[in-house]
């Protein structure tokens, strides 16, 4: 596609131009010598002409045209190349139209004469950067997780100071290729050298997965996670050790403190003193901790939202306050949407508070679905970030999208009951009910004792088999709880109607 910006990359690279009007300075290239510098740029900041075909390109996604979704990304890249977003978009249209196809070395079809070569795209980035990124993207369509194809792109984004594409490539060979230890290490040196130690620690914690025996992985993940801790606690390396035993003392005083058995008149003290403590430094992040935990204990979710999410903006985003504040949000939407439920049934006609209730469902499955997904862009190998992704796609009732990710989620041993029985709900809310059970049946296989777990997997059990008309079986789970549970939900009336009761 030709634009008034396509012109950029006819400029002779040691021209500087300063654009007049017309020209967002966003897009701006200031080329000089053999160095090319671009601008990464969000959304908000598209021109027009190009947002139209970003947006072209989001519904051919959606329609599952990815063909066309790769070239359209192509097209919006020729004219943002720092507009990463687009290159995500093309790279997950390559992996579900290849099936995520990775060769190495030469296997890729590319421009450089039928099969990819780093040394002479490398010889490329040395001149031309972005040119080079243009070749690149036209490999990994065809081989998305090609592990050469995207260390080059990272080293072209590198050279081009486009930080964020230079770690969104090898996050790619972190997703595709999890045990290419020595593109892992590159990457967990590259989040250190931006100051970035938690990610880091995550990354060298990817590589001990795949190989336990490397020991300089080891011993990376330890000195990340110690910055990392420092970082959150502001202690810098030259931090004296007063300042660290000092540190340590109020934090295990804090521990105590949420321990220690307190009546509500107790915590409601213990809060006034805080507060007080607060009101002198908004920016004490214990003091803020413990504030928000004593608003958890009272059980005011909305006020001990607001200061776990703030305790996670002064922390350098601690993921356990992240999570604790997502959930403590969460819980205090439902408190609300109880309240409006409750009104509701007292005044049935009311169109207001029905209008109401489904403003706040919708809005917390969009943010549920938000934050999940960026989890799993952060870590795609993490099981659990699969399961909360695959549980907002299934609240969002997006099925097709919760599957993949919920059956990736099945590795964690801990929460794979949980995940089989998400899956059956998944199956059968696509009509595949033998799948469902087949579900079930794997879940159950590891269920030994009669909890509040196997009575729902046997009921789901048995309602399923009941809509496959297999009416005996269906009769032979719910008897398994009705033998246990008498009052559990109704089956007391399915099982002793049968039996002509």
């Amino acid at each position: 596609m030709a634009s008034e910006f396509g012109m950029l990359s006819l400029i002779p690279k040691n021209w500087i131009f300063v654009f007049g009007k017309g020209f967002p300075t966003s897009l701006t290239r200031i080329c000089m010598s053999d160095t090319t510098t671009t601008t990464e740029i969000t959304e908000k900041e598209l021109p027009a002409s190009i947002k139209a075909l970003w947006l072209r390109a989001l519904s051919a996604y959606e329609m599952k045209n990815y063909n066309y979704t790769i070239s359209l990304c192509a097209a919006v890249l020729n004219d943002v190349p720092g507009f990463v977003d687009s290159r995500k978009v093309a790279r997950r249209a390559a992996v579900e139209a290849t099936s995520g196809a990775k060769k190495k070395g030469n296997a890729v079809t590319s421009f450089l004469g039928g099969g990819f070569s780093k040394s002479k795209t490398e010889g490329l980035i040395k001149k031309d950067p972005i040119n080079a990124m243009v070749e690149i993207e036209k490999a990994l369509a065809k081989e998305p997780y090609n592990d050469d194809a995207n260390d080059c792109l990272h080293e072209a984004a590198l050279k081009a100071g486009m930080l964020k594409t230079a770690a969104f490539a090898l996050e790619t060979v972190r997703k595709g290729s999890p045990e290419n230890a020595a593109l892992l290490h590159k990457l967990g040196e590259f989040y250190m050298s931006q100051d970035d130690p938690a990610t880091a620690a995550e990354v060298y914690s990817d590589i001990l997965k795949h190989n336990p025996t490397d020991m300089s992985a080891a011993k990376l993940s330890k000195d990340a996670t110690a910055r990392a801790s420092m970082k959150a606690q502001n202690l810098s390396e030259d931090s004296s050790f007063d300042d660290i035993k000092k540190d340590k003392a109020e934090s295990e005083e804090m521990e105590k403190s949420e321990k220690r058995a307190m009546t509500r008149d107790q915590y409601k003290e213990r809060l006034e003193g805080l507060m007080e403590k607060y009101r002198e430094d908004q920016n004490d992040l214990k003091v803020v901790k413990e504030i928000g935990n004593i608003y958890e204990q009272l059980e005011y979710w909305s006020d001990a939202y607001v200061f776990y999410n703030w305790g996670y903006q002064l922390s350098n985003n601690d993921v356990t306050l992240q999570t604790k504040s997502i959930e403590l949000k969460q819980r205090a939407t439902d408190e609300e949407i109880k309240g409006l439920e409750a009104q509701l049934a007292a005044d049935p006609g009311n169109p207001e508070l029905q209008q109401q209730i489904t403003e706040l469902k919708s809005a917390g499955v969009a943010e549920a679905l938000a934050i999940a997904t960026e989890r799993v862009e952060q870590n795609p190998t993490d099981p659990k970030a699969r399961y909360e992704l695959g549980l907002a796609h299934f609240n969002n009732n997006d099925f097709d999208a919760a599957i993949p990710n919920l059956q990736q989620a099945k590795k964690n041993p801990a929460i794979r009951t949980s995940v089989l029985l998400l899956l059956a709900r998944s199956f059968d809310a696509k009509g595949m009910l033998d799948i469902a059970v087949s579900q079930i049946d794997d879940a159950l296989a590891d269920l030994h004792q009669m909890d509040a777990i196997k009575k729902d997997a046997l009921y789901e059990k048995g309602l399923i088999l009941s809509k496959l008309g297999q009416n005996e079986a269906a009769l032979e789970s719910f008897k398994e709880i009705y033998e246990v549970d008498y009052g559990y939900r109704d089956v007391a009336q399915k099982v002793e109607a049968a039996y002509g009761g």
